[in-house]
């Protein structure tokens, strides 16, 4: 396996580009016209870096990005690689009890946040958890209660917007003199291939986000090879429409990029029409998506005045890819290397991808054979025999993309990592007679929506405490444009009419990130039950296909 390994950090990758291709573009941001090479774009990490020690930032600390696409978000993610520090990347759909779990359990230090979202203040969100941020934040000795690791907060947005207690983007800039450049290189130097460098957050088991910690070694290498699987070369030129806090963004793109000094034209937030416009304009070699992304593009009224030549590869991952839609981005979009991949976020992601060179059979029926230095079989989900080829059985995985656990839960971490060195995915999947896998199922009940992991413990949590509500299940719901979506049964009080969606949806909007919201409700009797009483949630699901699958 050690030929497969990168062996190299974040920082060191980096570097190297800034050396071979200082004047070749590394970013591009539509949105804003900012646009750096692979020089100029190293030379900002450092200075952020720099000011990031002159503030205090040590090695272990860990720094919270809650941000869009924005032009500082892979700054922050560098500078925080180069000192070693764990960057903490947070869904920009989080609400305040989301956003106060996460930076509890992650115990971070710093916060760097855009103003708001779609409507939603982050800045009112976190004063709200931390009062005390507005009146002291930017003082020395500042401390909050509620959040007694959080030493500053960083805004990212315009300068004459600054909230009152919090320090802006630009002033961590201007501190870099602070830090002697000798001093700055030899942390630099000091970071290795195995230090953890990433915290992402993601459902498991028990229903509540845990924060799955990633080493350079594990998103440097991973990205190598999906990028190399694309043909991935310096004169490449990447869309990035998804987020970056997802190992979509984060491992598949910016990862996969970095190891081959590609360049990402980087946009903010989700637009079919924005995207069409963009590959045309910055000439997009490849292309990224879930499936009901690319059948959006392919709906514009306007596509066809489109010049999409210049794309020849991307990815389509997160749900399955219905055949008609890989065949019209073959062909009416000139995708011919277009890739499917399957993983996990505790694997790094990537585990499985399929080749340029594939078949469409191969291309939309499996996920592809496994990534060099990946072990993958499959096995009885409970004895971990295991079983031939052909056979339907839980994947496994063993190798380098292995996470190093979960931060701070190490009782989760032994759920799903044995002391083989196995990851259990909890997805029931075979290979064929090429070795390619083929995913089938999952043993877990998580859900899927749209390349978003659910996980329904949490989502059913925030719905009991909704006045009359007696108990509540959800289950996954097909769906040809999302994957899967969410529907949810409801047991009432006694007497309590029967709850609608709309009810439902209003009660979680304030609550909960809405792609967690269920799109279908319904209230029923009972559940059906196992005779020791628990719910038989895959009676649930074929009930919920029966009324809502589409």
């Amino acid at each position: 396996m050690e030929g497969y390994l990168v062996n190299k950090t974040i920082g060191q990758v980096l570097e190297e580009n800034a050396s071979l291709h200082p004047d070749s573009e590394a970013m591009v941001y539509p949105d804003t016209g900012d646009r750096y090479t692979w020089k100029t774009l190293n030379e900002e990490v450092d200075l952020l870096a720099r000011g990031l020690l002159a503030l205090g930032v040590k090695s272990g600390d860990r720094i919270s990005m809650w941000a869009t696409n924005v032009p500082q978000w892979l700054t922050v993610c560098y500078a925080c690689a180069k000192l070693g520090t764990i960057f903490v990347t947070v869904n920009t759909h989080y609400r305040v009890s989301e956003i106060e779990y996460l930076m509890k359990q992650s115990e971070s230090h710093y916060l760097f946040l855009m103003p708001g979202f779609r409507g939603f203040s982050y800045v009112g969100a976190i004063n709200e958890i931390c009062p005390e941020l507005k009146a002291h934040g930017r003082e020395k000795d500042f401390h909050s209660e509620n959040l007694p690791f959080l030493k500053k907060a960083i805004f990212m947005g315009p300068e004459n917007e600054l909230p009152e207690g919090y320090l802006s983007y630009k002033e961590i800039l201007s501190l870099a003199p602070k830090t002697a450049q000798e001093d700055y290189r030899k942390i630099v130097d000091a970071q290795v291939p195995d230090d953890v460098v990433n915290m992402q957050y993601t459902s498991g088991t028990t229903g509540f986000p845990k924060g799955v910690m990633l080493t350079h070694q594990n998103i440097v290498t991973n990205g190598y090879w999906i990028g190399k699987h694309q043909g991935f070369s310096h004169i490449d030129r990447v869309c990035l429409p998804v987020p970056l806090f997802h190992c979509f963004g984060l491992v598949l793109g910016a990862m996969a990029a970095l190891n081959h000094a590609a360049c990402m034209v980087i946009l903010d937030i989700y637009s079919a029409f924005d995207i069409l416009v963009n590959v045309e304009k910055e000439r997009c070699t490849a292309l990224y998506g879930v499936p009901t992304m690319f059948i959006s593009l392919l709906e514009q009224k306007s596509f066809n005045n489109f010049d999409l030549t210049s794309l020849r590869t991307g990815i389509m991952a997160g749900s399955p890819c219905p055949i008609k839609t890989m065949e019209d981005t073959i062909e009416r979009m000139h995708m011919k290397g277009i890739t499917i991949c399957y993983g996990m976020t505790e694997t790094s992601p990537v585990v499985s991808q399929t080749n340029q060179e594939d078949s469409m059979e191969k291309r939309t029926g499996t996920v592809g054979r496994p990534m060099p230095g990946v072990e993958l079989r499959i096995g009885e989900p409970d004895t971990s025999n295991v079983l031939a080829q052909g056979e339907v059985g839980e994947v496994q995985v063993r190798g380098y993309v292995n996470m190093r656990g979960y931060y701070n839960l190490k009782e989760a971490t032994e759920k799903i990592l044995d002391k083989d060195g196995w990851i259990h995915t909890g997805d029931l999947g075979k290979f064929d007679e090429d070795g390619y896998l083929v995913i089938t199922g999952r043993w877990k009940d998580m859900i899927i929506r749209a390349g978003e992991n659910i996980y329904p413990t949490e989502v059913e949590e925030a719905i009991r405490h909704m006045p009359g509500v007696s108990d509540v299940a959800v289950v996954a719901v097909p769906s040809t444009l999302h994957g899967e979506e969410l529907g949810c049964f409801i047991i009432t009080d006694e007497g309590h009419p029967p709850i609608t969606a709309k009810e439902v949806k209003k009660y979680l909007r304030p609550r909960i990130a809405g792609y967690k919201i269920p799109r279908y409700v319904t209230t029923v009797p009972q559940f059906h039950l196992t005779a020791s009483g628990k719910i038989q949630k895959f009676k649930l699901r074929e009930d919920a296909a029966k009324l809502w699958g589409k």
